[in-house]
């Protein structure tokens, strides 16, 4: 199914669609404040090796992420975050990063990786963080396989692409190019991982 969305006043029958297809195990192509990116509820296993499957890796090694609402439903999924790295992440969040941080209980086993991190995301975009909310808890997510392409920009074209292999393509308008900025916090001093669209400021 491809769905349209307004990016600025989603539709809550829409969303409520989104929803109870994560719910169901299903599998969305979502927008956010960088590019489209490969969704499923954190909680639905078979919905994670779908998506590995997709990508053509262990899901225990894929680089997968969280999105989630904000700061406080981020912190669930980590173990405690100092005062410092607190008001860190609040100077970058809602924006286009990713945060690797140490992972706590909360994070499916599935998707523990030998390292014990998980990368969280808090994007600056309305239809992901409406998805979140109504959800009630992060949404996986993981970057489309291959390299970033200008057909990873259109949902249209995502549509066509994938139509068989996810179950809703969610038309938010045309996507980006450039992933999110990955900034390792489990050690100090902190390590930009990847350069993405956000700016980092390491003596911040």
């Amino acid at each position: 199914m491809l769905l349209y969305i307004h990016p600025d006043n989603p539709n809550p029958r829409n969303i409520k669609t989104v929803v109870e297809c994560l719910l169901d195990g299903g599998i969305i192509i979502y927008p956010t404040d960088t590019i489209y990116g490969l969704g499923c509820n954190i909680f639905q296993h078979k919905a994670i090796e779908r998506i590995a499957r997709i990508k053509q890796v262990d899901p225990h090694k894929a680089q997968l992420s969280f999105v989630c609402y904000d700061l406080s439903d981020l912190s669930k999924y980590t173990k405690s975050i100092s005062t410092p790295l607190y008001r860190l992440l609040k100077s970058y969040l809602p924006g286009p990063f990713t945060f690797i941080l140490p992972a706590s209980k909360e994070v499916p086993k599935i998707l523990n990786s030998k390292k014990n991190t998980i990368g969280l995301r808090v994007p600056d975009n309305n239809i992901a963080r409406t998805i979140v909310s109504e959800l009630k808890h992060p949404i996986l997510s993981a970057s489309l396989p291959g390299e970033m392409v200008e057909e990873y920009t259109d949902p249209e074209l995502m549509y066509q692409n994938f139509k068989n292999q996810v179950d809703i393509v969610i038309d938010g308008g045309i996507g980006g190019l450039t992933p999110s900025t990955v900034v390792d916090c489990t050690t100090e001093p902190y390590t930009l991982i990847r350069q993405g669209l956000g700016e980092w400021n390491a003596d911040s």
